[in-house]
């Protein structure tokens, strides 16, 4: 089976990447964005796709009917480095091999690989007999107590049937003194409205890059611009936009601003007057200083930005653009906000969504503990009635 007219122009582009015009012009990171996907995400979905394909290949698998072997991609993954100026080296798995990819990025291929097949399904491209393939019908019983839902009741669900279990990894949030140091580092107003964007605003980098000059709202009061929320504020809105920046949140929705996120605009307007000052882009974020001078900045220079700042500032370790954004989460909830109040700063829809963007100060926990009383002290009380 070659597929139909949209998918078999699919073709991979090197080790992690898909040419334009890959299925139905780029389905493969559609199946990441139609399930609300941030942009890092579709573009890790792309790439899974594109070495599914590349196995596909040199296998000589036909790509709508090869989910029967995903067991054997798994081996292929694990152990076949990445093509070489076209050169794939030869794989040699075994006692003593070196894997060149771990758990989990092997786990995030194969659910690229399942999104396209399930996709292909649905549009008639691959045979429904695919899905048994790569799923098997399984219960609740095996779910944590808290993935059952309120009525805890038996229902059954899709599970699949290639996965590696994938070792724990923490994760982490910036420090505020790291964030300090990156801000100081910044060497123009523009990537410290950046920083702050992403620090001390919570927006992802998608968000960040995709925001227009429409979109700010720096007055007291907007209702001249008819606009009924109060105080200076971004709008955070999902679109297309030509920098492939995107907002994982499907709704829109407000982010309030404080006096140094205000302050940092003014700055950043005056600087993008003095260089671009005949630039006629609504993008709110632009390339100042490289070509092409007055485009839209990308969500990857955003990851390069915080990149080049952490060495600067001699951090020591790598301080990515989520941590940010965690960090920020986390000192909502430090200054004493409440979950419902990190979630609307956030972005979120789901109270419980907020809960990985928060790390408790280890000071405050400290005095958590101090308050709960001794069971001595306790005893008196109960003695003195």
């Amino acid at each position: 089976m070659d597929g139909g007219a949209g998918f078999d122009r699919l073709q991979p582009c090197g080790d992690e990447g898909v040419e334009p015009g890959g299925v139905a012009e780029g389905d493969a990171a559609a199946v990441g964005h139609e399930r609300d996907r941030a942009e890092l995400t579709t573009k890790s979905y792309a790439g899974g796709v594109a070495l599914y394909l590349r196995w596909c290949r040199a296998t000589g698998r036909q790509w709508p009917e090869a989910g029967r072997d995903l067991g054997l991609f798994m081996v292929w993954l694990k152990y076949t480095p990445a093509a070489v100026h076209g050169v794939v080296p030869v794989v040699q798995p075994g006692p003593g091999s070196a894997a060149v990819r771990g758990e989990r990025r092997i786990n995030r291929v194969l659910v690229a690989v399942r999104g396209l097949l399930s996709y292909a399904v649905t549009a008639g491209e691959a045979p429904r007999g695919v899905l048994g393939q790569i799923y098997e019908l399984a219960d609740s019983r095996d779910l944590p107590t808290e993935a059952t839902g309120e009525d805890g009741g038996l229902f059954y669900r899709m599970r699949p049937v290639h996965r590696l279990r994938e070792p724990v990894t923490e994760v982490d949030r910036a420090a505020d003194a790291e964030l300090v140091a990156m801000f100081v580092a910044c060497r123009s107003a523009r990537d410290r409205l950046v920083v702050l964007l992403l620090g001390r605003v919570g927006l992802r980098r998608g968000q960040a890059a995709g925001l227009r000059r429409s979109d700010v709202h720096l007055l007291p009061d907007s209702r001249g611009l008819g606009c009924e929320y109060p105080g200076a504020h971004v709008h955070v809105r999902r679109r297309e936009n030509s920098d492939g920046a995107w907002s994982k949140s499907r709704h829109s929705w407000v982010a309030p601003l404080d006096f140094l996120a205000v302050s940092a605009f003014d700055l950043y307007y005056k600087e993008r007057h003095r260089l671009q000052w005949d630039s006629g882009s609504d993008f709110l974020l632009v390339n100042l200083f490289r070509a092409p001078l007055g485009a839209p900045m990308s969500p990857e220079a955003i990851g390069e930005l915080f990149e080049r700042l952490g060495k600067r500032a001699a951090l020591g370790r790598r301080v990515g653009p989520h941590m940010a954004r965690r960090a920020f989460g986390s000192n909502v909830a430090d200054a004493g906000g409440t979950p419902d109040e990190a979630q609307a700063l956030l972005g979120q829809r789901s109270p419980d969504s907020s809960g990985p963007y928060r790390f408790p100060d280890p000071g405050r926990v400290r005095a958590a503990v101090e308050r709960v009383p001794t069971p001595r002290a306790g005893a008196g009380r109960e003695g003195s009635r």
